[in-house]
């Protein structure tokens, strides 16, 4: 069964950073379209960032261009997310998702896999 599993979520500070991971359990993901998404409390899942299979395309949300980087290592089967100066706004649960084409997608309706989400919390 395919998996996502991410990591490095965890308590920081306004303007602190963070870097997630997202590790894929099978080698086939390296040719496919990765993203990562989050969710606040009482809100809908919304798009933060997308890389396509070779990095070539980069995708980011407008609420967080210029402080987040979206990147990947196939040889790893693992995407990234570093989050430089983070604001409370930030705050929600971050979850990695995976798509069968190899593109950068800013839509959920093309992501087939998605990890269980890790919890990224920034204090003022």
């Amino acid at each position: 069964q395919v998996q996502l599993v991410e990591s490095g979520g965890g308590l920081v500070q306004v303007g602190g950073s963070l870097r997630l991971s997202c590790a894929a359990s099978e080698r086939t993901f390296g040719r496919s379209g990765r993203g990562w998404f989050r969710q606040a409390p009482g809100k809908e899942r919304e798009f933060v960032a997308a890389i396509s299979w070779n990095g070539d395309t980069r995708y980011y949300a407008d609420s967080v261009k210029g402080r987040f980087i979206i990147s990947r290592d196939n040889a790893k089967n693992t995407v990234y997310l570093q989050m430089n100066t983070l604001k409370p706004e930030d705050t929600a649960v971050y979850y990695c998702a995976a798509s069968q084409g190899g593109a950068a997608y800013s839509q959920i309706p093309n992501y087939n896999y998605w990890g269980q989400g890790t919890q990224v919390t920034v204090s003022s």
